[in-house]
């Protein structure tokens, strides 16, 4: 924030002083703050976010001494459409307590799913976020569900192991240069459903899942480019 109000003193400093550009500079310094202010809002929110998170881990896992939270989808959110965000994912991963140690530890992804306003212009409202933390083999179980619900393919040991070998693309299951398991292609206002356990059921549309929570009857969109990242933080080369 302190770099973003240099410039805009800057600015203001080195563009010439002539009536007729004042109103534009007047602009110019008021979109600089306003870029400046959605920044921060940003920040504040991803870190209060992130506290709330690691305390849910804390509540709900006493059992880890040592781990990592890190935030895995908050980048590229504008201000204006927080309110309507519908998930947010945070990568754990646990670790032996060391100096300078390393992330060698089990992994897992914590989503936080959201109710519509959440966000408001009076802050923001942790009580409509509901927390559910999985490991690569709950993962393993909700992709294997997810693809019997997105293609035709039905053995659940060939989905598995073809999801442990491979990568989730846009178009299906990929493994090497070989498109394993293909999706259904459909259309925007088509869909195919599964019930998942008693908290979760999937929907499947094209380039997203959609998780329809029972306890809370909303419908939450994972894209497409959200599923691939997971995969690969739990079954990639890192």
């Amino acid at each position: 924030m302190k770099r973003i109000i240099l410039f805009v003193l800057l600015t203001t400093m080195l563009l010439p002083e002539t009536n007729a550009q004042d109103d534009g500079v007047v602009a110019a310094v008021a979109g600089l703050a306003a870029i400046g202010g959605a920044i921060v809002a940003i920040d504040q929110l991803k870190e209060q976010a992130e506290l709330k998170a690691t305390e849910y881990v804390l509540s709900a896992r006493p059992d880890m001494n040592s781990f990592s939270l890190k935030t895995l989808d908050f980048d590229g959110k504008k201000a204006k459409d927080m309110s309507s965000v519908s998930l947010i994912t945070y990568k754990i991963q646990e670790f032996e307590l060391a100096d300078k140690p390393k992330l060698n530890g089990k992994k897992f992804v914590l989503f936080g799913f959201t109710s519509y306003g959440w966000v408001t212009d009076y802050g923001v409202d942790f009580s409509k976020v509901q927390w559910i933390m999985i490991d690569a083999e709950e993962w393993l179980q909700m992709m294997t569900a997810y693809v019997k619900t997105a293609s035709s393919e039905r053995d659940d040991s060939s989905i598995r192991e073809k999801l442990r070998n491979g990568k989730i693309v846009n178009r299906g299951v990929k493994e090497g240069f070989n498109m394993s398991i293909p999706f259904y292609k459909l259309e925007g206002d088509m869909y195919t459903v599964r019930d998942y356990n008693d908290i979760m059921r999937f929907v499947y549309n094209e380039r997203s899942l959609g998780i329809y929570l029972k306890e809370t009857f909303n419908l939450v969109q994972i894209g497409r480019a959200d599923i691939i990242k997971i995969h690969d933080f739990f079954y990639g080369d890192d």
